[in-house]
């Protein structure tokens, strides 16, 4: 027996040494493992692509939850003898990175237009690249089996090819459009911001109800008081009695020192049991009213600019704070007998999710993608449509679930997705920020062209905008394997037809198998990975999305820094090692659910691991020399063995249908009550009888064999660690294959 045995398993000691030898094996990449004659080229692929971490911020709990849950389908799959790709990388987080370096470069006392966007770009690089190595070290903390040969990040050279030529496409069908639209805007970042990244924290509000004026006939309510000097209607509901001998007219008002222009209109959207019935319509700061106006043909007036400050030629308000207008308008509501009603109700502010400034809805010149403009599908391997079809994104984005092409676990989320899908709006992809893939649209004059490059000749410039980072990343499952070019084999990804090569990595391992990530980006990242792929490539991205759920503390409740019971995965794989924080965040918990964890849960795991050491040295003391290559087991041993292949094939279907709770759960009970406290116990006194007893020893021996197998994808280093020790060669556990049924 291995003399390192006689000695505590200590993981600190162990873990990293341990991923050192799998990386110096190379069996991560399945081409390595292939040459090496371990993995058969022919054999049925699974891959699986990284939901990249933001190069801003170190591995939280949620993407150690994502590590585990992902490393385990990885294991299991490798195990099973597919050809297996697990794809990393990292985003680069434009306006979140963008802020950090502001941040960094403020304390030196510099401001960003003091360098000028070159300079500064190579300021966020050099951060970026840095904090990634941060990142990278902490995702083999985990035991990650990535292939490290393929990481990827979405602003590298190869991203930045297959963005623009993702952008020139969808321009030239029609799909990307530059036009003057109410959008996010973020006053603090000095951005729009994509409705999916808006917060909506509750907060009390003072809902006003008034009259523009004296002789105006209809009463209106509104918490912002301060947007009604942009309005230029009011809207009933068509069947509205109270109003309808009004639709159609319109009033000149004077209204806090602005002259108004007010029609009133009917609209079937509107609610006449809320408020008083009746909405003034300000289309250049709201969505909504935007929507009525353009319906309507209506005019926009502008009265609030990018800095949330009043501007619209108005001695009264011109340069006020928006806060600060709405208590000027209120005072001359009330000063003119106008105001009719304050009443104290919940409603929502808008903030942005990166630097919590609070939302302006503002009319600005942006792009956008069309998501319900019709456009030619040109090729397709979807079982809803062929090349040829006439669709649009959100019927490719439908379809790719309803035809069950994409499963969603747990499919109560479904429900969730179409909902979303059904309400989306045209995506603005425009931001006004210098870090990130620059829009590749240059304009010289009335002219403009849109490419891969720059045109030649002088007086071109290139649009400042950037494109949001989601644009990006809807691309990564193929982006990453090569698209649109050649892959890392040097073969080329798409045929002359603009399909597929099958003979390419993209063709062998895409449509990735699976996406695991958290619930709570599905629309951030996971609808628009579906929009990019059907539409580019005419095939789903993946074809199962496995959605966690949030870590909690052991009440339940959001960890956080205010409440000081957050969890840091790093300090605990340095206190009890990584095996033990991986089974912590899986068992007890199913997809979809929230995840309760404290530091006893980890702790626990981690005496699991020192039973699963301690119960190896006692087998292996009894059963030195015993090999497995003919078994001769009695009856009883038998059975033994075949209660658990029962326990086992059980455990195998848990694994197929991604149940990894149940199958961890089972596998910890066995060993450590059934294994270890029964069968260990039993056959200990039986050897302590007749120590020759070859049917004890090879029973002792195959049972442990197949547990650590079994629990490698589980605890992969505790598991490496043991089998190394016990084989003189240089096998590995995590090419083993899955324990037969």
């Amino acid at each position: 027996m291995n003399e390192k045995f006689l000695q505590p398993y200590n993981p600190e000691e162990t873990e990293k040494t341990i991923y050192q030898k799998w990386e110096d094996g190379g069996l991560f990449n399945p081409d390595k493992c292939i040459e090496k004659g371990v993995c058969e080229k022919d054999a049925e692929p699974f891959s699986i692509v990284l939901p990249p971490p933001n190069v801003t911020g170190i591995l939280h709990l949620g993407h150690a939850t994502m590590l585990a849950i992902e490393d385990i389908m990885v294991r299991f799959a490798r195990m099973q003898g597919k050809r297996t790709l697990w794809i990393p990388g990292t985003d680069h987080a434009a306006i979140a990175t963008q802020a950090k370096v502001e941040k960094i470069l403020q304390k030196e006392g510099v401001r960003k237009h003091e360098l000028g966007r070159e300079k500064f770009l190579e300021r966020v690089q050099q951060y970026a690249l840095e904090s990634q190595s941060i990142i990278i070290g902490q995702i083999k903390n985990m035991g990650s089996s990535v292939d490290w040969s393929r990481l990827a990040f979405t602003l590298d050279e190869q991203r930045e090819k297959a963005v623009r030529t993702a952008f020139k496409q969808m321009y030239e069908d029609g799909l990307i459009y530059r036009k003057d639209r109410v959008v996010n805007w973020d006053p603090k970042g000095q951005t729009t911001v994509s409705d999916d990244e808006v917060n909506h924290e509750e907060q009390e509000a003072i809902l006003y109800t008034f009259k523009y004026s004296a002789d105006f006939p209809i009463s209106i309510a509104t918490t912002r008081p301060e947007t009604k000097v942009g309005d230029v209607a009011v809207a009933v509901h068509p069947e509205d009695v109270r109003y309808k001998e009004y639709i159609g007219k319109t009033y000149e008002v004077k209204f806090a020192g602005s002259s108004l222009s007010i029609k009133v209109i009917s609209d079937g959207s509107i609610d006449p049991e809320f408020g008083t019935g009746a909405v003034g319509i300000t289309p250049a700061h709201s969505q909504t009213d935007w929507d009525i106006a353009d319906r309507h043909n209506l005019p926009l007036k502008q009265v609030i600019n990018e800095y949330a400050k009043m501007e619209l030629g108005n001695e009264l308000l011109d340069g006020k704070k928006t806060t600060e207008a709405r208590e000027v308008i209120v005072d001359w509501l009330k000063e003119h007998n106008l105001l009719e009603k304050e009443e104290k109700i919940t409603n929502n502010i808008s903030t942005a999710e990166r630097t919590g400034g609070v939302i302006e809805p503002l009319p600005k010149l942006q792009w956008f993608i069309d998501v319900n403009k019709t456009f030619t599908l040109k090729h397709s391997e979807l079982k809803d449509f062929k090349a040829g079809d006439v669709v649009t994104l959100k019927q490719l984005m439908k379809s790719a679930v309803d035809s069950e092409e994409i499963h969603i676990l747990p499919n109560r989320f479904e429900k969730i997705y179409h909902n979303w899908v059904d309400n989306l709006r045209d995506w603005c992809i425009s931001r006004q920020i210098w870090y990130g893939h620059q829009i590749p649209v240059w304009y010289k004059d009335q002219e403009i062209h849109v490419g891969l490059e720059a045109p030649e000749g002088d007086g071109w410039q290139q649009d400042p905008d950037t494109l949001d980072t989601w644009f990006s990343s809807g691309l990564w499952t193929f982006s990453t394997l090569g698209w649109p070019f050649d892959d890392a084999q040097g073969k080329p990804t798409l045929l002359k037809d603009g399909s597929v090569n099958p003979d390419s990595e993209l063709g062998i391992y895409h449509p990735t198998t699976i996406l695991e990530t958290g619930y709570d980006i599905i629309f951030f990242w996971v609808a628009r990975m579906i929009l990019m792929s059907t539409y580019l490539l005419g095939q789903v991205p993946f074809k199962t999305t496995y959605l966690h759920g949030m870590v909690r503390d052991m009440k339940g409740q959001k960890m956080s820094k205010s409440k000081d019971n957050g969890i840091d995965p790093n300090d605990m794989i340095h206190k009890y090692g990584a095996d033990a924080v991986r089974m912590s965040l899986i068992i007890g918990t199913g997809p979809g659910n929230d995840i309760k964890l404290g530091e006893d849960k980890i702790r626990a795991y981690k005496k699991f691991a020192n039973k699963i050491w301690n119960a190896t040295r006692f087998v292996l003391e009894r059963t030195e020399g015993t090999t497995l290559d003919n078994l001769e087991l009695s009856t009883a041993d038998q059975k033994l063995i075949d209660t658990w292949r029962e326990s086992l094939a059980d455990i195998t279907s848990d694994m197929d249908n991604y149940r990894f709770y149940l199958a961890g759960e089972k596998l910890y009970h066995y060993f450590w009550h059934t294994f270890a406290d029964v069968i260990i116990e039993d056959l200990k006194k039986r050897l302590e009888e007749n120590p020759d007893d070859t049917s004890a020893k090879q029973t002792l021996l195959l049972l442990l064999t197949e547990q650590l197998k079994s629990l490698h994808p589980f605890m992969p280093f505790i598991t490496e660690e043991i089998w190394q020790n016990i084989h003189d060669d240089d096998t590995m556990i995590m090419v083993q294959k899955w324990p037969k049924l």
